[in-house]
This record gives structure tokens, C-alpha cells and sequence, in this order.
């Protein structure tokens, strides 16, 4: 059983960049295409350059879910979420705890796993992968 499972790894990056891009997707286009003045008024709670900051999670999370669930440049896309993440749990969820309602357990599960395809890259069924090798 091993051994099968063993064969299979090469899927586990691209389940993982699937699902949490398609989240990303997801959560940045509710806020580039309609609840931008909602997130705004949301950040401000402790953030310097809230407009800004806004704008800038909301086009990380909908582009970079974009580049993850393509694979390409899914370490910086990664990157770029953790970040995103990282405030997120400080900022915005900390004070709640880690569990129950406004807590910081899915915001925090969702910045290991990006920090994790940020480590191991895309796989190989990615585009970063069909680029590597293609300047090889």
C-alpha cells in the first residue's frame, strides 16, 4: 500500500494548489468585483494605508490563486499569500483565538499549506514545471 501511495505524491501539490487557489479565486473576486468598500472599512481596523492594503490582499489573493491553481510562479504566488495570511491571523483574527467564531484556525491552515507549496513548488503537472523544463 505504500508503495501506491508513494507512486501518487506527485499529486498532492497539485491537490493542494487546486483547492486553496479555487479559495482565493473565490474570496478575491468577492472583493475586487463588488466588496471593496466593505473590506476597506474592514481593514482599517489597525492597519496603516488601508485603501491600499486592501487593494493590494484582495489582488494577491485573486491573482495568486489564479497563478496556483495555473502553477506558475507558485512560489511567489505562495509568497504573496502567506503574507496576506500572516496579517490576516495577527491583525484580524488573533484576538478571537484559534477556534470558533472570527478565529484564526482557517486563516492559519491556509497560510501552512501556502507556505508549504511555497517550499516544494508546484509539482509537475504545473506550467513552472513545463518551464523548467523547457529551458533545460
Amino acid at each position: 500500500m505504500l508503495s501506491t501511495l508513494n507512486s501518487l505524491k506527485w499529486l498532492s501539490p497539485i491537490l493542494l494548489r487546486g483547492m486553496v487557489g479555487l479559495v482565493f479565486i473565490i474570496h478575491g473576486k468577492g472583493k475586487l468585483f463588488g466588496g471593496m468598500t466593505e473590506f476597506t472599512g474592514y481593514v482599517t481596523t489597525g492597519l496603516h494605508l488601508p485603501a491600499w492594503t486592501a487593494w493590494a490582499a484582495a489582488l494577491i489573493e485573486f491573482f495568486g490563486g489564479v497563478a496556483l491553481v495555473a502553477g506558475l510562479l507558485t512560489r511567489l504566488a505562495s509568497l504573496g499569500i502567506c503574507i496576506v495570511m500572516a496579517v490576516a491571523v495577527l491583525k484580524v483574527h488573533w484576538a478571537a483565538g484559534l477556534t470558533g467564531e472570527g478565529g484564526y484556525e482557517y486563516p492559519l491552515t491556509l497560510l501552512c499549506i501556502a507556505a508549504s507549496l511555497m517550499l516544494t513548488g508546484a509539482g509537475p503537472l504545473s506550467f513552472d514545471s513545463w518551464l523548467i523544463e523547457k529551458k533545460s
